[in-house]
């Protein structure tokens, strides 16, 4: 997600649209999307602490090979070797996550280890302006090196080794189609939200605020969205439903409020901390969901949604970007809103993919 606030200064830097430096975002979820299914699948016998050690690694060569990068060949190479890491890394935290509790504690470990995730999201984005502002955009992604070693120094001293059991016996049709249903609704909200959020900074530019006030706007963005993740995940467990059905709700009136208000930047402001607000929560959402219908194991569930939450992204910064540059910003924010509508209208019909009373179905 780092590039997404920082769409201005690499376009800058490489002579090319902003429309153009968001397609960098959906050839990192692109590989995503195709690969993490079936990275997961042809790695499911490795052993795991040397599989996550080694995706970690990849991930803090890419992000300086993206950093030191003289062409927009050299670093669109860079997001290539991310998103292939990424690809495999989601679908391994999560398996690592329940195999070091017992089972009574695996809804916990799958929150905190999900947490972790939409904190990436909802952070990375403000926290990524906010050094670009700083030091550039080159400095940001060293320093995201940095942090990516860091995480693999912890990972080598810190997690036991645990075996691997990722499941390949199919889903039964009852536990399929629940399963089906849930990454339909992620791929849509990811797609709506993704195709206005790529584009979050020229919104703030163009409804007038300074390039200075960005960052801190963004990042208030993500700490609430990451406020809002740490008070609802608690619910999850018991009220998936309505959990579910509220965030999805906050995303649609949020991003409505962006593109009914838009130019007015004090609106668009309010309206944006609804909108991102109620994104903070989605992606531990979406992974508990997938997880509890049953259908397959928590590394296949993870790999899932990781892959259908990066199609969205993908397709929502490339389909954003065009309409950015063919009708303008209004039109992404309208047609964000009606395709996150899309995914809540699939969560409200789906009673089975998303139960009142929750419980895991195996």
């Amino acid at each position: 997600m780092l590039p997404v606030g920082l769409l201005p200064l690499i376009g800058d830097a490489f002579a090319i649209s902003d429309s153009q430096a968001g397609l960098l975002v959906s050839l990192y979820a692109l590989m995503v999307a195709v690969l993490a299914v079936p990275l997961t699948l042809a790695t499911s016998r490795l052993p795991r602490k040397p599989l996550l050690v080694s995706t970690l690694g990849c991930y803090v060569l890419s992000n300086l090979l993206v950093s030191l990068a003289p062409t927009l060949a050299v670093m669109a190479a860079g997001r290539v070797l991310g998103g292939l890491t990424h690809a495999l890394f989601f679908s391994v935290c999560i398996g690592y996550a329940t195999r070091l509790v017992p089972n009574q504690l695996t809804g916990r470990a799958l929150a905190i280890a999900s947490a972790g995730v939409s904190a990436g999201f909802v952070l990375g984005v403000p926290l990524g302006v906010s050094l670009g502002t700083a030091v550039g955009w080159r400095g940001a992604f060293a320093a995201l090196t940095v942090c990516a070693l860091i995480a693999l120094v912890l990972a080598l001293v810190v997690l036991p080794a645990v075996p691997s059991t990722v499941s390949r016996t199919p889903a039964r049709r009852e536990q399929l189609w629940p399963m089906v249903t849930v990454i339909s609704s992620n791929t849509l909200a990811y797609l709506g939200h993704y195709m206005l959020f790529t584009y979050v900074t020229v919104v703030l530019l163009g409804a007038g605020a300074v390039p200075q006030a960005v960052g801190p706007l963004l990042l208030l963005f993500g700490g609430l969205g990451l406020a809002a993740l740490l008070i609802v995940s608690r619910y999850f467990d018991s009220h998936l439903r309505a959990s579910g059905i509220g965030i999805v709700a906050t995303i649609v009136i949020g991003i409505i409020g962006v593109a009914s208000t838009y130019p007015m930047l004090a609106a668009v402001v309010v309206a944006a901390l609804v909108w991102n607000t109620g994104f903070g929560p989605v992606s531990s959402l979406y992974q508990a969901a997938a997880v509890r219908t049953g259908a397959t194991s928590p590394e296949i569930a993870g790999a899932w949604t990781n892959a259908t939450c990066n199609a969205g992204i993908a397709i929502g910064a490339a389909i954003g970007g065009l309409v950015l540059d063919q009708i303008g910003i209004s039109a992404v924010a309208w047609t964000s809103a009606v395709l996150v509508a899309a995914a809540l209208t699939i969560m409200l019909i789906a009673t089975r993919a998303f139960p009142r009373h929750q419980g895991t179905r195996r």
